[in-house]
């Protein structure tokens, strides 16, 4: 199965999507911020990234735009959940590379039909 790497500085958030991926049968990591999930990244391979983009140390944007530079991840989808909906945003995520785009709160059918779309 999938090994998923969820990026989030809410504990709650964080944990709820953790119980619904493990639920599924993924493997899971996770990351309080863009700092430490970057820092799983160069030790670790991951099918797919689920990342905030507003959090403290480095936000979801700049993570994610660092994350592609990696060899290792140059190709991995990366899926943006949030609540900022802006379009500003969303074309900033495209631009540092993020697949899509989910807005909390998240419905965890809604999330896991995105991902078996994403992860092949």
């Amino acid at each position: 199965m999938a090994n998923i790497l969820v990026v989030d500085d809410s504990a709650s958030l964080r944990s709820m999507v953790v119980f619904t991926l493990k639920q599924a049968g993924y493997q899971v990591s996770e990351a309080e911020n863009g700092q430490l999930a970057l820092d799983l990244a160069k030790q670790s391979r991951f099918d797919l990234v689920l990342a905030d983009v507003n959090m403290p140390v480095m936000d979801g944007i700049t993570f994610c735009t660092a994350l592609k530079k990696l060899p290792s991840a140059r190709f991995t989808p990366v899926l943006m959940l949030t609540t900022d909906s802006s379009t500003e945003m969303k074309q900033k995520g495209k631009a540092a590379g993020a697949t899509g785009w989910l807005v909390k709160p998240f419905n965890p059918e809604k999330l896991l039909s995105t991902i078996k779309r994403v992860v092949r």
